[in-house]
C-alpha cells in the first residue's frame, strides 16, 4: 500500500491560522503578521518534507503462539517493529494492528523515536470464542514529524492466519457402569491359533512391548510381536446438520456452534475407541483420519443456504453397506419430512440424534415431536442446549434402543 499523507488537527490549525496572518497582515499593512502567518504555514510543509522515506524504512515481522488454538484459549501476538536505515531515525511512531471483530478491538500502540537500527517487540493477546480462520494484520503504521503537523500512514506486511478450533468435552464409554469394557471399546478378533502358537510379525512404532515374542525375536534378529490380539477397527458415521435455516443464535450462543461442539466431541470420543470415522455435513464428508484433521475440518465449517437434510441422510442410507458400530446425527431444526427420512436411517446401528433445543425450530413442541417421531424408530434422541450437557445423557445410553423407548426429552431449557 502506497503512504497516505495527511494533515493532523495541529497541523491544519496552523495552516488556517497561517492563512488569516497572512491576509490580516496584508491587509492592514503589518509586516510582523505577515511574517507570523509564512511562518505557521511554513511549519507543516517542512513537517512534510522530514518525513519523506519515512515510513519506508520501517520493517516488521510478525508471529503467533500458538497459531491453532481451541475457542476461548488465547493467542499471543508478537509485532517486532524496527528501523531499517542504518543512518536516518525516524520520528514519532504509531501502530494500529489489523483484527476481525470476533477477535476483539483492534489494538494501538505508541513507540515514539526509533534510531537507526533500533527495534521494538510489542506483544498483545487475543482470545477468540467463535472457531473459524481469521486473518491477524495487516499492521498500519503512522509516523508524524517533530511537531506532530503530518501523519504518513502505510500498512506493513500481509496477514497471517490464526485457526480457532471448536470446543469438545470428554466424553465416557456408553453404558459403563462398572469396570466393564463399554459398547466403544473396539472388538477383537483372534488371528493366531492360541497362545502357545501365535503369528509372530515385525514390531511397529507403538506396538506394546509385553508383546514381543521373544523366541522369533532371537531366531529372526530383530523385534517381533505377537499377532494373537489384533483390534478390529468399528465405523462409525457422524452427520452435521450445517443448515443455516436450521440454526438460530449468533456467536457463542449460535446452535450451529454447538452442534459442531458436539460434533467435535462425539468424533474425538470414536476415534480414541478405535473406530473408523465417516464424518459428513449437509455439504460433503470431511478428513477424518486423525483428530487433528477433525478438528481443523470443523473449525472451519461454514452454514450452508441447502433447505433440506436429504444429503446428509442419503450418507447414512450410504453407510447401511459399512458394518457401523455407532450412527450419531447432530442435528438443528427438522420439518416433519426430514425426520421422517432420517428415522428410516442408519440400518441396525446403534443411533444416536442429538438435538439442539436452541436451533430454530418453528415452536417450542417441534423439537418434542421430531425426538418422539425418532424415538418410535428405534433412535435415542439427546436434547442439548449446552455442549457441557452431553457427557451425562451419553453415559446412559446402552444397547440400541427398541422402539417404545421412553423419550429422554424434557424439553427446551
Amino acid at each position: 500500500m502506497r503512504p497516505q499523507r495527511t494533515l493532523t488537527a495541529r497541523g491544519g490549525l496552523m495552516l488556517f491560522f497561517g492563512a488569516v496572518a497572512l491576509v490580516c497582515g496584508l491587509v492592514i499593512g503589518q509586516r510582523e503578521i505577515v511574517g507570523v502567518g509564512l511562518l505557521l504555514l511554513l511549519v507543516p510543509t517542512i513537517g512534510a518534507l522530514t518525513l519523506i522515506g519515512a515510513s519506508a524504512r520501517i520493517v516488521d515481522s510478525r508471529d503467533l503462539r500458538p497459531r491453532r488454538v481451541p475457542a476461548g484459549g488465547d493467542a499471543q501476538v508478537l509485532v517486532r517493529i524496527g528501523n531499517g536505515s542504518p543512518t536516518w531515525p525516524v520520528g514519532w511512531v504509531r501502530l494500529e494492528d489489523t483484527l476481525p471483530v470476533r477477535l476483539g478491538h483492534e489494538p494501538r500502540f505508541t513507540v515514539g523515536f526509533l534510531g537507526p537500527r533500533s527495534v521494538c517487540d510489542i506483544t498483545y493477546l487475543v482470545r477468540p470464542e467463535v472457531r473459524g480462520r481469521y486473518p491477524v494484520g495487516p499492521l498500519r503504521v503512522s509516523v508524524l514529524d517533530a511537531l506532530g503537523c503530518v501523519r504518513v500512514t502505510r500498512s506493513l506486511g500481509s496477514p497471517t492466519p490464526l485457526l480457532v478450533t471448536p470446543r469438545f468435552v470428554p466424553l465416557p464409554e456408553r453404558g459403563r457402569t462398572d469396570g466393564a469394557p463399554g459398547e466403544d471399546a473396539p472388538r477383537r478378533s483372534v488371528t493366531g491359533v492360541g497362545e502357545q502358537d501365535p503369528i509372530p510379525r515385525t514390531y511397529r512404532h507403538g506396538d506394546d512391548l509385553r508383546r514381543v515374542h521373544w523366541r522369533s525375536t532371537a531366531k529372526h534378529g530383530e523385534l517381533m510381536v505377537r499377532q494373537d490380539e489384533q483390534h478390529r477397527r468399528e465405523h462409525s458415521t457422524l452427520l452435521l446438520d450445517t443448515r443455516v435455516d436450521a440454526h438460530a443464535g449468533d456467536g457463542p450462543r449460535d446452535s450451529l456452534e454447538t452442534a459442531v461442539s458436539v460434533a467435535a466431541s462425539v468424533a474425538l470420543h470414536v476415534l480414541e475407541h478405535g473406530h473408523e470415522l465417516r464424518l459428513h455435513t449437509d455439504q460433503g464428508r470431511l478428513i477424518t483420519e486423525h483428530a487433528t484433521g477433525v478438528l481443523d475440518g470443523l473449525a472451519v465449517v461454514e452454514p450452508s443456504d441447502t433447505p433440506r437434510l436429504g444429503g446428509g441422510i442419503a450418507e447414512l442410507e450410504e453407510a447401511r453397506g459399512v458394518s457401523a458400530g455407532l450412527v450419531v446425527a447432530v442435528l438443528g431444526a427438522l420439518d416433519v419430512e426430514d425426520a421422517t427420512a432420517l428415522s428410516r436411517a442408519g440400518g441396525s446401528a446403534t443411533r444416536v440424534a442429538v438435538l439442539c433445543v436452541n436451533a430454530a425450530w418453528p415452536d417450542p413442541e417441534a423439537a418434542r415431536r421430531v425426538g418422539d417421531l425418532l424415538t418410535a424408530n428405534g433412535w435415542r434422541v439427546l436434547p442439548v442446549a449446552e455442549p457441557t450437557e452431553l457427557p451425562d445423557l451419553w453415559h446412559g445410553l446402552a444397547a440400541p434402543a427398541a422402539a417404545g423407548t421412553p423419550n429422554p426429552w424434557e424439553g427446551p431449557r
